[in-house]
């Protein structure tokens, strides 16, 4: 039982993804896309509305996938992408259902990628995000990741955050990378 509300507290399981919770990622991701579109208004780049890779895609690149369910049941309502790129892990996509965010999934999921990312000997963690919408850059930075100077990006980031400008990610605000150190 919550104590605050009398409610029954809702249980979560994060695991690596399995082939049938592959169809549920894409959905998952765009789920997300209204809220992009109502923080950014009607200036809101295209590709922040375009369909999300399939969960197929996705497990076919080097890294890891996890999926958080609740309560034991079925589908995910949330996971997280962890590509390897140039022998680093990079958290590509963090993804939670409207409906289900606010409830400290998306802490677990990135508290579990790091976990993995680590007992698979990474010493840490990057990401893109938006500096300053309040689920991207203030998000990570209260989780402890870090701003990376724009002169200070290994190659693999240099090149990650070349590919956004190219599709246009940098017209609704300023992009980073961030990352945080796997102890």
């Amino acid at each position: 039982m919550d104590e605050q509300t009398g409610e029954r507290a809702e249980t979560h399981r994060i695991r690596p993804a399995r082939a049938a919770d592959l169809p549920h990622l894409g959905p998952i991701e765009d789920a997300g896309g209204p809220q992009f579109a109502a923080h950014f208004g009607d200036a809101i780049e295209p590709i922040l509305l375009s369909p999300a890779p399939t969960g197929q895609s996705r497990a076919a690149h080097d890294g890891f996938l996890l999926v958080v369910t609740l309560d034991g049941q079925e589908p995910p309502v949330g996971f997280v992408h962890v590509l390897v790129i140039d022998e680093h892990a990079h958290l590509e996509q963090i993804s939670v259902l409207p409906d289900h965010q606010r409830r400290g999934l998306g802490r677990a999921l990135i508290e579990a990628a790091m976990a993995e990312a680590r007992a698979q000997g990474f010493t840490g963690l990057s990401l893109c995000t938006y500096r300053d919408v309040p689920w991207n850059g203030p998000y990570y930075a209260a989780l402890g990741f870090e701003e990376i100077a724009e002169a200070d990006l290994a190659p693999y980031q240099r090149r990650l955050r070349e590919r956004e400008a190219e599709l246009g990610l940098d017209v609704n605000g300023a992009r980073c990378v961030m990352s945080i150190a796997l102890r």
